[in-house]
């Protein structure tokens, strides 16, 4: 049950955006155990002013104006291993199959419990028991 927010640049093509949505569900079933499917996500674009990072950089990493914001809020429970294999796998396959720069791809995990979603009609689809 992720819910992923992808920010980049106003002047993303639609193939990158695509490529950005696409590697990230990837990264989200094959590494997370994410189910199939339970894709959610908000994709928005912005003007340069609207995307700020240190340009002096940020722990020893540079920044781009082609910077990629990611936040996936996801039921805690998934380990260090699991979340490294994740930013891991997203950075890489943006860097093979759309050219971004590794320090681009900026990623934040938000963890929450289950009965933290409601997928509609107002409901608690997953109620503790």
């Amino acid at each position: 049950m992720p819910f992923a927010r992808i920010n980049l640049s106003k002047d993303a093509t639609p193939e990158l955006v695509k490529t950005v949505s696409g590697v990230v569900y990837k990264a989200m079933t094959e590494i997370a155990n994410v189910p199939l499917h339970d894709k959610f996500q908000v994709i928005t674009r912005h003007a340069p002013d609207e995307l700020i990072f240190p340009a002096e950089g940020y722990l020893g990493i540079d920044y781009s104006p082609g910077i990629i914001f990611i936040q996936v809020t996801w039921n805690t429970g998934r380990s260090v291993e699991i979340k490294k294999a994740f930013y891991r796998a997203i950075a890489d396959d943006l860097h093979v199959k759309a050219g971004v720069r590794k320090q681009d791809v900026w990623i934040s995990l938000v963890d929450v419990n289950r009965e933290d979603w409601s997928f509609g009609n107002g409901d608690m689809q997953y109620e503790p028991k």
